[in-house]
């Protein structure tokens, strides 16, 4: 590990010139926030380091922390250098603190506070919310760790091994951006919760996480490029309109964020994309031209293609379920106050004060699907669920190319944005995927059709064998195109101890 070290401390200090922050990898906890100049925060945080590598080593990846894992680590925070490659233990990998580099001159982009300087300090009395929105985002990053954690026992390949723990770790690193808001601008409440973010834990029913999708089980791979596209997608929406932040830290410290979670999503949609291919080749090999001949395809060893539909209905329709009420008084007081802005904020032509202006919202009213102009300031989480859909769908058209390409007549299609909802306005109503009001009657009859039910999921367990040898993949997956940071094929990316 100190060799590592001393090349990361190198790297750090050969790509930063005048306009970088160089990240500081001799201290304890690596920063590029100076951390050494406040020795109040310093110690705070040195007291929390400790808890959460205890919560590492209980929650995080099972049967893997003595293993050497081929990591990618952040030595910068500028897109072009950022970051360095290495085998790693986990436990021993160098978590930090770092902020994208300060904007000078910058300016509250949105809401009642829109063109005044940005605050650099917590404004007095937004202060509740705002805490509020920096422990609902941090809760989610341990979240998902402890979804994962037994998924290394069955993984498909050391390659995909190795993308589980790299985006494990970066989770991990984005709850230390959390904690440091906390703890640096929220005093004694501050680091009451970010404690508690190491104590609540996925799917407890005494000590749940915050938001239900990240109390849901990832039991397979499946599941989990599904999740790391469709879920970790929400964080990208989330994480973009947070940092369109009024409050300076929190926009510096999302939009680094903003930079590792694009390899989640990457992950999530070549996991699925890889999926299809290997479907689509079995199926040219065995002479199956009809993607509904079920029995045959799951004989080959690989997922079919409705099947995918099905685990993807299921994991859009909860996803989309996580950005709460499209209508909202809570998101239009965090837009008004200019705590958080809505996607692409600074590309939107509007006078990005919404005072006026209405947004279109589908509702059900007399048993009808109707869409209504409301106030746009309380419509902030219905443009931008709005916002994911169509984000969502170029995933979607690349794994149709593939299908398309093998000669297969399939297209996997989003289902309605009402389609298996709980929360919002399409809660307590059953609407199909084409966008059709049922009766429970109705939905129960045809739901088995739409989503995954449990037969699906033990044939998906049943393809779940691991393959841990390097250049070896699952029947069920086709191997990556190219190898992390150009290496081989047959790269040995994990050492299993």
């Amino acid at each position: 590990m100190s060799e590592q070290l001393d090349t990361l401390v190198e790297v750090s200090e050969s790509i930063h010139g005048d306009n970088f922050v160089e990240v500081k990898y001799d201290d304890l906890i690596p920063n590029n926030v100076d951390l050494s100049s406040d020795r109040q925060l310093l110690r705070a945080l040195e007291a929390w380091h400790p808890n959460y590598l205890d919560w590492w080593k209980e929650m995080g990846p099972e049967g893997f922390q003595e293993s050497e894992v081929y990591l990618r680590t952040a030595v910068g925070v500028d897109p072009t250098g950022w970051a360095k490659f290495g085998h790693v233990k986990m436990p021993e990998y160098r978590w930090g603190i770092l902020l994208a580099p300060k904007v000078e001159g910058r300016t509250i982009p949105c809401g009642r506070h829109k063109g005044q300087a940005a605050w650099q300090e917590v404004p007095g009395e937004y202060r509740s919310l705002l805490r509020r929105l920096i422990v609902v985002q941090g809760d989610t990053e341990p979240a998902s760790v402890e979804q994962q954690r037994y998924l290394g026992k069955t993984a498909p390949s050391l390659y995909d091994m190795r993308n589980l723990f790299q985006v494990n770790v970066e989770e991990g690193r984005h709850l230390w951006a959390m904690v440091y808001l906390l703890v640096k601008y929220f005093g004694k409440d501050g680091r009451e919760e970010a404690q508690a973010l190491l104590e609540r834990r996925s799917g407890q029913q005494d000590n749940p996480r915050i938001l239900g999708a990240f109390n849901e089980r990832t039991p397979d791979w499946l599941s989990f490029f599904m999740f790391t596209y469709f879920t970790d997608r929400d964080g990208k929406m989330q994480l973009a309109a947070l940092a369109e932040s009024g409050f300076d830290p929190l926009s510096r410290s999302c939009r680094f964020m903003l930079t590792e979670e694009a390899h989640h999503l990457f992950v999530g949609e070549t996991g699925v994309g890889r999926t299809v291919e290997a479907t689509c080749t079995a199926m040219k090999k065995a002479g199956i031209t009809d993607p509904y001949d079920i029995e045959a395809i799951r004989a080959l060893g690989v997922v079919d293609l409705p099947l995918l539909q099905r685990k993807a209905n299921f994991h859009m329709s909860v996803t989309r379920d996580l950005f709460g009420s499209e209508i909202s008084s809570n998101a239009a007081d965090a837009f008004s106050s200019g705590l958080k802005g809505r996607f692409n904020e600074a590309n939107l032509t509007d006078d990005h004060e919404l005072q006026e202006a209405t947004y279109p919202v589908m509702q059900v009213e007399n048993g009808q699907l109707v869409t209504n102009e409301i106030p746009a300031l309380r419509a902030i989480n219905s443009r931008l669920l709005d916002d994911y859909i169509a984000d969502c769908q170029g995933g979607l058209d690349r794994w149709n190319k593939t299908i398309e390409n093998a000669g297969i007549d399939f297209k996997f299609t989003q289902p309605h944005k009402g389609f298996n909802r709980r929360i919002g306005e399409f809660a307590g109503h059953r609407i199909s995927p084409y966008g059709e009001l049922l009766t429970e009657e109705a939905w129960q009859a045809q739901s088995g059709a739409w989503l995954p039910n449990d037969s699906d999921m033990a044939f998906i367990n049943s393809l779940m064998k691991p393959c841990h040898q390097p250049g070896e993949y699952a029947s069920w997956i086709a191997p990556p195109r190219v190898g992390i940071n150009k290496q081989a094929t047959d790269f040995e990316y994990v050492k299993i101890a």
